[in-house]
């Protein structure tokens, strides 16, 4: 993982929208599409801020698509997860956000009886995105404001670029007819703006699901309207790494041992790794189900001395158990994070005998190398602003609030004020301030 500063600050207008068009006022809605979660806001023709609840009450909505093979139907979001999880039939698609930039985003994969794209899956998502936003305004919506990662693909221009024009093309085959992109570190900078009372250096900490983003920048309120800020946007930094990073090092310290990860098997050797990976990452899960994985974790049985680990194995690729496992990592790793005390991954769909436990120190250590990675990051964005210090470092992103990574920012930090800002709306707010700001 590399952590370095972007070459671009600034809204881009996407350049399909033909520059003689006047955008008349159009409200711009912010979406915040992301690994884990995605949200949206808006700015009424009141001026009022509105974060859009996606799901039930909820601002953010699971990334996740679901195709129910029972009904025929597809489900996203909340619905997506508790169909899966509760053992309904069908494909669950999650981290989506995660395969742009790469070849994969036009390969077909099997949903039921056929098969689609996986970049026809994410236009999907952000149809049933823009009609969740629609029925809450109460009228269309067809211009945009996409935040996007410092970098959606480490030290890869070429990659990065194609990410982005994945993402707007996406949104533009949704129904989005006028398409701009901000940063997602700026937009959050952005939103805690409407905030603070006088000038103020901040260090904007967004951890997201596949990335962390950084952004030093000058925020003062008599400047918020202003359509030109690349003045105070002091520097700007990123690194992929990010909350399903954390679950998948979670879930291959606590729950993948028990299914024969790092067993020393016949001969003295460890079992071959790459089954665990991949039922560790949630976008690539679904590999360790196919008939020719299948068939390699089968044979495998040589290499195990232990068979009851083998068995358990095949049974969690049998059931198809990948992302229900993970997902009980995940909430481990939140109630342990918010306790501070031991939580357990339950499995007993998977074995009744077997209760791993999420501890605050073994989260730490399973997570100290990524951690140690995303602190350097935000620490080389203060460096990169050419001060010695910042006033506040704001924490914004479905991880932000993960115990370890407050407090060893607060070490590398010490001088400045940690603020908890809004952890999963806070970015499409300050997206829908951007597009309101670029429609003055």
């Amino acid at each position: 993982m590399v952590c370095a500063d972007a070459h671009s600050t600034a809204p881009v207008q996407d350049q399909r929208t033909a520059p003689s068009e006047k955008r008349g006022g159009s409200i711009v809605l912010g979406i915040d599409f992301g690994t884990s979660n995605s949200a949206a806001a808006l700015i009424d023709a009141n001026g009022v801020m509105q974060v859009v609840p996606l799901d039930g009450a909820r601002a953010e909505m699971p990334t996740a698509v679901f195709f129910n093979q029972e009904t025929h139907s597809v489900l996203y979001g909340s619905e997506a997860m508790q169909a899966y999880l509760s053992g309904t039939e069908g494909r669950l698609l999650r981290s989506l956000k995660s395969l742009l930039g790469s070849s994969l985003m036009d390969e077909h994969t099997a949903v039921g009886d056929h098969s689609l794209r996986y970049f026809d899956i994410v236009v999907l998502f952000f149809k049933e995105l823009k009609r969740r936003c629609e029925a809450h305004a109460g009228h269309p919506l067809t211009h945009a404001m996409l935040g996007r990662p410092v970098h959606f693909v480490d030290d890869n221009p070429e990659r990065d670029a194609l990410a982005q024009a994945t993402l707007g093309r996406a949104a533009m085959e949704a129904g989005f007819t006028h398409i701009a992109y901000q940063l997602e570190p700026i937009a959050a900078a952005l939103d805690y703006e409407q905030r603070v009372a006088a000038e103020t250096v901040v260090l904007v900490v967004d951890i997201g699901g596949g990335t962390s983003d950084f952004t030093t920048i000058r925020l003062n309120p008599a400047r918020s309207r202003q359509t030109e800020r690349k003045a105070d946007i002091l520097a700007t930094t990123g690194v992929h790494i990010g909350g399903t990073d954390f679950d998948r090092l979670l879930d291959l310290s606590t729950v993948m041992p028990s299914l024969g990860y790092r067993h020393i098997g016949r001969g003295n050797r460890p079992v071959p790794n790459s089954v665990f990976f991949d039922l560790s990452t949630w976008h690539l899960i679904h590999q360790a189900y196919t008939r020719k994985a299948m068939h390699f974790a089968k044979e495998l049985w040589t290499d195990f001395t232990d068979q009851a680990l083998h068995k358990r194995l095949m049974s969690a690729l049998e059931g198809q158990y990948g992302h229900r496992l993970l997902a009980e990592v995940e909430t481990a790793k939140i109630a342990c994070s918010i306790s501070g005390q031991d939580a357990a991954v339950h499995m007993e769909f998977l074995d009744a005998g077997a209760t791993p436990m999420v501890t605050a120190a073994g989260m730490e250590l399973a997570l100290q190398d990524a951690l140690a990675q995303v602190v350097r990051c935000a620490q080389e964005c203060v460096v990169l602003s050419g001060l010695e210090q910042v006033d506040v470092v704001y924490l914004t992103g479905g991880s932000s609030a993960l115990r370890p990574l407050v407090a060893a920012l607060q070490a590398a930090m010490p001088q400045a004020t940690l603020v908890s800002g809004n952890r999963f709306g806070g970015v499409a707010a300050g997206l829908a301030y951007a597009g309101a700001v670029q429609q003055d």
